[in-house]
């Protein structure tokens, strides 16, 4: 199992947009105490968490996170809800590399990309 975390400095916001975005999918939360809060989907496990130094979080310049989804209408929808829960365009639902992808950034600008 592979798992991924993703840095906030408001881990309220974050869960908040993940759950929304979530919701319909695959993906439970499984974990939600201190600083992490952790979605599974059986295959992989993704959080977003306060960083443990203290230190604000940040993102990398190239760094991304990507989801694999079931369908090309999928990459659309949840694309779209990335937006609408506050979400912003990194890259609107386009064939790329021979891949049905999107590209957006959460509320702590981290990079999401959703393929099919």
């Amino acid at each position: 199992m592979k798992y991924f975390v993703l840095g906030t400095n408001d881990k309220s916001q974050a869960v908040a947009f993940y759950d929304a975005l979530f919701e319909g999918l695959t993906w439970a939360k499984i974990h939600d105490e201190g600083r992490m809060t952790m979605w599974a989907n059986g295959d992989a496990m993704f959080a977003v968490a306060e960083p443990f130094d203290g230190n604000d979080a940040s993102n990398g310049n190239g760094t991304m996170l990507g989801f694999n989804v079931k369908t090309k209408d999928e990459v659309e929808r949840i694309y779209a809800k990335a937006l609408a829960l506050g979400g912003t365009c990194e890259g609107k639902p386009n064939v790329r590399s021979g891949r049905y992808s999107a590209y957006f950034r959460d509320r702590d600008s981290n990079k999401i990309c959703l393929f099919n």
